[in-house]
């Protein structure tokens, strides 16, 4: 998501500083940007001006003090309120006061990030969609304390990097999420029932819902191990039923099973095209 968000913002104009943990992840995200460019390239779809202007625009570090001439930081970390809010806390040390902080979180509230950022009226959610260049929606999130300037700015921005922000309340899920995990955990507990098969059950909300790609694909695209803390979040805030993790996830979250960023989750992605994987119901 990190790279995808930073792909956009550098293709846009904007001056675009990706911060990891490492300088080996910071070579490996560099050259993962390199090559979607130069897919596209060859695709026809970019221009190889526009590849040259957006690796301009584009650095990597890193140290966390690189970020610190920064107008808006965008954070995309593993979804932990702990070790976002740690992150908050140290970026709130180094940013000038008018630095926008805006989360990619896609479950957890805006507000429990306000007084770890230090500044609660420039805090906001932004909630990118993965594949971030291909996916056109960002939501923008206003929690209580978040000014109206900030909001109008994070709708500004996101619209710059040619996307449509739709603005959503302060609630665990925000619109998205909020319908959509319910439907891919659903899903899940269709498989479990027997309902029918993983390639039939995408192929029916395909086909017969007109959806892009199936509840199965998408988990494996969302990561089911993102999917399973997403509902584990979305849970306690609720204390609702639909929102409880299936058993069979948990299970393929143990066996580390995470979809395609293991290569193996609904589908076994180790295949061209992907099959179904052996799976024990």
């Amino acid at each position: 998501m990190g790279s995808g968000i930073a792909y956009v913002a550098a293709m846009a104009g904007f001056p675009t500083v990706v911060r990891e943990i490492s300088d080996d992840l910071c070579e490996k995200t560099m050259d993962s940007i390199r090559k979607s460019l130069a897919k596209g390239v060859e695709r026809g779809k970019v221009l190889a001006e526009a590849r040259d202007a957006t690796l301009l625009n584009l650095s990597c570090t890193s140290d966390l003090r690189g970020l610190a001439e920064s107008n808006i930081v965008i954070e995309a970390v593993v979804e932990d309120l702990a070790v976002k809010n740690a992150l908050w806390s140290e970026l709130n040390s180094i940013c000038p006061p008018q630095t926008i902080f805006a989360s990619n979180t896609s479950s957890l509230k805006i507000s429990e990030m306000a007084a770890a950022s230090g500044r609660p009226d420039r805090m906001v959610g932004l909630h990118f969609f993965n594949p971030v260049p291909q996916m056109q929606l960002v939501e923008v999130v206003k929690a209580p304390e978040t000014s109206d300037e900030t909001v109008e700015a994070a709708f500004a921005f996101a619209m710059r990097l040619g996307k449509e922000p739709i603005r959503a309340k302060d609630n665990s899920g925000f619109v998205v999420n909020l319908l959509l995990v319910p439907y891919m955990l659903d899903a899940i507990r269709a498989l479990e029932a027997k309902v029918a098969t993983v390639e039939d059950i995408d192929k029916g909300m395909q086909l017969g819902a007109g959806y892009p790609m199936g509840p199965f694909i998408l988990a494996d695209y969302v990561g089911l191990d993102t999917l399973l803390k997403i509902a584990g979040i979305m849970s306690a805030e609720y204390g609702d039923q639909r929102y409880a993790a299936p058993k069979l996830l948990e299970r393929m979250v143990q066996q580390k099973m995470f979809g395609k960023k293991s290569k193996r989750g609904f589908y076994d992605y180790s295949t061209t095209p992907p099959k179904p994987a052996a799976l024990e119901i």
